[in-house]
């Protein structure tokens, strides 16, 4: 028999149904998605019922987070399947608030991580991560969660929101969940639908050459020259460019020379009309080794 996860729509009846859990002394975790569920947002379900024994999966498409030129009419929605596939995967309450619920008229509050949100996507997306703060402060403060989880793909949504939950005293923790590949390495996302069939096939050379990149940043070359040659490699084959860059794996610093420390190569990219994002760990090779 499948598992039915309850949709609520109001934060009156999230704070309701999330005080009943701590009487009996449960812990909650929150899996903020916009819907369009695949399987790397399953796998922040699994990653959340690890650290709680109550899940709060939240499917809201935050109008606050598209520039003006972007996708947010057009972006898939499919209510009653994502409420299946989250109940399927442990899901024990789907929150589905309407947008005059989360941005009611008298509005006038957003939350802005100052450095962190200026480049990479933010120099793209300037609205972006004002968004997505603003969305996140919300749904953290409405929840009250113990823990909340975020995919590792948005790598640097990760970072700051751990940087505004620092800033702001939230008290949760933020839980990394590692990206989901396909077969051919191309990271879930729910864009990835806009693709054309030959946009697909091409697709997956993204991950292959920031695999390379991170494994020539691992054996000591220097971070302008293996994201310089990235970048090359994959215009040639036919990706418009919108940034490879090696960070500090912490801050988002940018680095300069061999990598010393953990960081992250992370790359943005056009395939005609689709946004492709994805990043890749780096552990330079430590001495002896």
């Amino acid at each position: 028999m499948t598992k039915q996860a309850p949709i609520i729509r109001t934060v009156d009846e999230l704070r309701s149904a999330v005080a009943k859990w701590r009487k009996s002394g449960e812990t909650v975790a929150l899996v903020p998605t916009m819907g369009s569920i695949h399987g790397g947002h399953l796998s922040l379900v699994a990653t959340a019922k690890q650290h709680a024994s109550r899940i709060v999966s939240s499917v809201f498409v935050n109008p606050t987070q598209f520039g003006p030129k972007e996708d947010f009419k057009r972006y898939p929605r499919d209510e009653k399947g994502d409420v299946e596939k989250l109940a399927a995967a442990g899901t024990d309450l789907v929150y589905a608030p309407s947008v005059e619920e989360m941005y009611p008229k008298s509005s006038s509050t957003s939350v802005k991580v100052l450095n962190l949100s200026d480049d990479l996507c933010g120099g793209e997306r300037p609205q972006h991560f004002e968004g997505v703060a603003t969305i996140v402060t919300k749904l953290l403060m409405q929840a009250a969660p113990d823990v909340a989880v975020f995919g590792e793909k948005d790598y640097q949504q990760l970072i700051v929101i751990r940087s505004l939950v620092r800033d702001l005293f939230i008290p949760v923790e933020i839980v990394g969940s590692p990206i989901v590949r396909g077969e051919d390495g191309l990271a879930m996302s729910s864009r990835n639908v806009y693709l054309s069939p030959s946009e697909r096939k091409v697709a997956p050379i993204l991950h292959q050459v920031l695999s390379k990149i991170a494994s020539d940043l691992a054996e000591g070359r220097g971070c302008d020259d293996a994201s310089g040659s990235g970048r090359f490699k994959l215009e040639a084959a036919g990706f418009r460019v919108n940034y490879v860059a090696v960070r500090d794996a912490a801050t988002l610093d940018p680095l300069a020379g061999p990598v010393r420390a953990p960081a992250r190569v992370l790359a943005a990219a056009y395939l005609g009309a689709t946004r492709l994002i994805d990043n890749m760990a780096v552990l330079p090779k430590t001495k002896g080794k």
